[in-house]
C-alpha cells in the first residue's frame, strides 16, 4: 500500500473529487469515485421542498465546481424535488458529468414507501424522470429496490426495453444480495449496486465481494450509519474522533476515506444540504492513511452498535 502522505488541512487548497480516482461504469463509463447523492436536498424522510432551496442549489452547483461526476438522485426524493432541482440548476450539464437516477419506489408520506415494479410504471418512471432531468438519456438507471409482487423478468425486462430505445445506457441495482446481482444479470447487464455499507456496518460484505469479482460499481448509502460513528458520547466514536485529530479531519472525512480505501470498485455519494458540508466530504478523498492507521479505524468502529 502506498505510505501515508500529510493528511488534508483545514485551510489547504481545494479539495477536488479528482482525487478519489477514477472508475468506469460498465467499463466505459468514467466517474470520479467520490460522488454525491441527493437525498438530502428535500425535506426530512425524503418528503416535501428542502427548507433552503438556494442553498441547495448553490450546492449542485458547488458539486460540479468540485469535481464531482456523479450524482446521484431518485423519482421518489420529494417525491420528483430532487430531480426537478438537478434539472433546473445544472442543465445543461458540464461535459463528463453524469447524473444516476433511480425509479421503482412510491412514496406516500415522510420515509413511508412502496416498491411498485411493474413494467408499466417503470417505463413511465424512466420517461418523466428524463422530462425533469432535462435528459435525452439517463446513463444509469437503478431500479430502486425489487419488487417482491412483479417477476424480475418483468421490471428488468421493462428497464432492457428504454436501453434498447436508447433512453438508457446503464442499469443499476439497489438493496440487493449477490444471489440477486445473479439471476439479474440473466436479463440485463448490471455494471453498478447500490447498499447500505459503512465502516460500522458490514452487512453487505458478500454483496460487495460479488461486485468486486464482476467489476460492478457500488454506491454504499448510509455512510456514517445513521450518525452512529459521530455520536461523541460512543466509547467507539470517542476513539475514532482520537484518529481523526492525529490526522487533522473530521470522523466523517475519515469514514468516507474508508470507504474509498476499502474496495476499488467503492463509489461513495454522500449527501449534504450545506456547501460546508459538501467541501469537507471532497477533501475527505485526499485523506489515505498506513495499513496499520485503516486497522486502528477498523478495530475501533467494530464496537459500533
Amino acid at each position: 500500500m502506498n505510505p501515508t502522505p500529510a493528511s488534508p488541512q483545514p485551510n489547504a487548497a481545494q479539495p477536488n473529487a479528482k482525487s478519489s480516482g477514477t472508475f468506469l461504469i460498465g467499463g466505459d463509463l468514467p466517474v470520479h469515485r467520490l460522488g454525491y447523492g441527493t437525498m438530502r436536498l428535500v425535506g426530512e424522510g425524503a418528503w416535501g421542498e428542502p427548507a433552503d432551496p438556494e442553498e441547495c442549489r448553490r450546492v449542485l452547483r458547488r458539486a460540479v465546481e468540485l469535481g464531482i461526476t456523479l450524482i446521484d438522485t431518485a423519482d421518489a426524493y420529494g417525491p420528483e424535488i430532487a430531480e426537478r432541482l438537478i434539472g433546473e440548476v445544472l442543465a445543461p450539464y458540464r461535459p463528463g458529468v453524469v447524473i444516476a437516477t433511480k425509479g421503482g419506489i412510491t412514496r406516500q408520506g415522510p420515509a413511508k414507501t412502496e416498491y411498485v415494479g411493474r413494467a408499466g410504471y417503470l417505463i413511465q418512471c424512466v420517461e418523466m424522470s428524463l422530462r425533469r432531468l432535462k435528459l435525452e438519456h439517463i446513463e444509469l438507471y437503478q431500479l430502486h429496490r425489487i419488487d417482491p409482487r412483479t417477476p424480475l423478468e418483468e421490471s428488468l425486462g421493462a428497464l432492457r426495453r428504454m436501453q434498447e430505445q436508447g433512453k438508457i445506457r446503464h442499469i443499476g441495482l439497489s438493496e440487493v444480495t449477490a444471489s440477486e446481482i445473479e439471476e439479474a444479470e440473466k436479463i440485463v447487464p448490471i455494471v453498478t449496486v447500490q447498499n447500505r455499507y459503512s465502516l460500522a456496518d458490514r452487512r453487505h460484505e458478500e454483496t460487495l465481494t460479488y461486485c468486486e469479482r464482476r467489476g460492478i460499481g457500488f454506491l454504499p448509502w448510509y455512510p456514517y450509519a445513521g450518525g452512529k460513528l459521530l455520536k461523541s458520547d460512543h466509547p467507539a466514536a470517542q476513539e475514532l474522533l482520537r484518529i481523526a485529530g492525529l490526522h487533522l479531519v473530521s470522523v466523517s472525512q475519515l469514514a468516507l476515506a474508508w470507504l474509498l480505501h476499502r474496495s476499488p470498485v467503492m463509489l461513495p455519494i454522500p449527501g449534504t444540504s450545506k456547501i460546508a458540508h459538501l467541501e469537507e466530504n471532497v477533501a475527505a478523498a485526499q485523506l489515505h492513511l498506513s495499513d496499520t492507521g485503516w486497522a486502528e479505524v477498523e478495530a475501533a468502529a467494530k464496537s459500533v452498535s
